[in-house]
């Protein structure tokens, strides 16, 4: 397999060079040598009337340098298989997205349920939907301050599709429009935390260790008791006033990555509550948003335990217009602000290991879209100036077709200091490659 996913990395780069040193014409269908696959239906459906779309993948990604805790080379080996579809009734409607999936890097074959959920509709000011879905809110671009749904920062990291940065969960849904504000409530049973650093793709910074760890075997946190009181609760207030989109929320569950340790020095997920709000407006020529939220770590109401996370005070303003025809720019200021600093110091057997009271990051994103939007150039890059850190990701996508679609890109590193967040993670710096074809 491992022959298969290279082979198709590399006929990516070399079928696609010649398009990014030019903006390509439109292919005559003649010279087409993808042709012979579109000439598929559409969509193809079931005998029962189920119309079944999806998209087949491959990737192949590379680490620039030599991990020094041995971790190989690669970084991304996928083929991938997703199917689609939705059944609609006069009251209910069902929706399913799947995903096969041959995961070289791990040698292991795996089926991932994205999307399997009943939507309804009981009275005409009310929807909702239950079973595995992905949920998101919150205004800032790639910064999550107040959606506090489970994310895979391992996929993010290693050149798969950005959709796949938001992992699904298993919930119920329920939103409710009214004249004088909306409501969204979100239930989950279980405490669903986000695909983290492990060591088994990534190299990480382990303040007991002292330095960039790759434990064998990979860390595996303590989770939650699985009771129904462990279950998380998210809440969403919004609503539009004139050109202004207003949001407040609230979350009561647990940090999502295993940022505490419980007596054992075992890696846990301490408590946590959240309260927040957004707003959302047209500004100039873009579009201005502002968040903010507070995270209530409960198990440290004083900040005197250094095993557990003090609470923080989050804030993000963004901008983003269009500097020319088809060039986008995203801009992005994010603070965190750890509360009872002093008491965390003070009390910490590292205090040199412990995070700025004040973290600042910013961010740029660049789009520029040419040939009539068939080509694709991307930058995001995150750069603390506080922690003296960043992390760019450039990607190239070309659209051959409505079927075909190629990129390939980046994910560069780079720090001071090993135990802040991007410095930790300069020895995974990857290149990857990606061909997908759409039915």
């Amino acid at each position: 397999m491992i022959d298969l996913v290279k082979f198709t990395a590399v006929a990516l780069l070399l079928g696609a060079a010649p398009v990014y040193a030019q903006a390509p014409s439109e292919p005559a269908e003649e010279d087409d040598p993808f042709a012979a696959f579109d000439d598929f239906d559409d969509e193809w459906q079931e005998e029962g009337g189920l119309t079944w779309t999806g998209f087949f993948e491959s990737g192949y990604g590379r680490r620039l340098d030599a991990d020094p805790n041995g971790l190989p080379r690669q970084t991304l080996g996928d083929v991938r298989a997703r199917l689609e579809t939705e059944w609609a009734g006069e009251a209910l409607r069902l929706t399913f997205k799947g995903d096969l999936l041959y995961d070289d890097y791990e040698s292991e074959m795996e089926a991932e349920l994205r999307e399997l959920a009943i939507q309804a509709s009981p009275r005409s000011s009310v929807d909702l939907k239950v079973g595995r879905q992905v949920l998101t809110w919150g205004t800032g671009d790639l910064v999550f301050l107040n959606d506090l749904f489970p994310k895979n920062w391992v996929s993010f990291f290693f050149g798969r599709e950005d959709d796949y940065l938001k992992d699904p969960s298993d919930a119920l849904r329920l939103t409710w429009y009214t004249n004088a504000i909306n409501v969204d409530i979100v239930w989950s049973p279980e405490f669903e935390p986000d695909n983290y650093l492990t060591g088994a793709r990534a190299s990480f910074f382990s303040p007991v260790a002292g330095g960039i760890v790759a434990p064998r075997p990979p860390l595996d946190a303590r989770m939650p008791d699985d009771d129904i009181e462990n279950g998380e609760l998210a809440l969403r207030l919004f609503k539009t006033v004139g050109s202004t989109e207003y949001a407040g929320y609230f979350y009561r569950g647990f940090f999502k990555q295993p940022l505490g340790s419980n007596a054992s020095l075992e890696p846990s997920f301490p408590q946590l509550s959240v309260i927040g709000a957004s707003l959302r407006r047209p500004l100039g020529r873009g579009l201005f948003n502002a968040e903010i939220a507070y995270h209530d770590s409960r198990e440290d109401g004083g900040g005197t335990n250094p095993l557990i996370p003090n609470d923080q005070l989050r804030l993000l303003t963004g901008y983003e217009f269009e500097a020319r025809p088809r060039l986008t720019v995203g801009l992005q200021w994010y603070l965190e602000l750890t509360r009872d600093y002093a008491a965390l110091v003070e009390n910490s057997p590292a205090p040199s290991l412990e995070p700025d009271e004040r973290r600042h990051v910013l961010t740029t994103r660049l789009t520029y879209r040419t040939a009539q939007d068939r080509l694709t150039y991307s930058l995001f890059a995150f750069y603390s100036p506080t922690d003296d850190d960043h992390y760019v990701r450039p990607s190239v996508s070309y659209r051959h077709s409505d079927r075909w679609t190629f990129t390939t890109g980046a994910s560069l590193f780079s720090g001071k200091r090993d135990q802040t967040f991007f410095g930790q993670l300069e020895d995974n710096s990857n290149v990857y490659a990606r061909a997908r074809y759409n039915f």
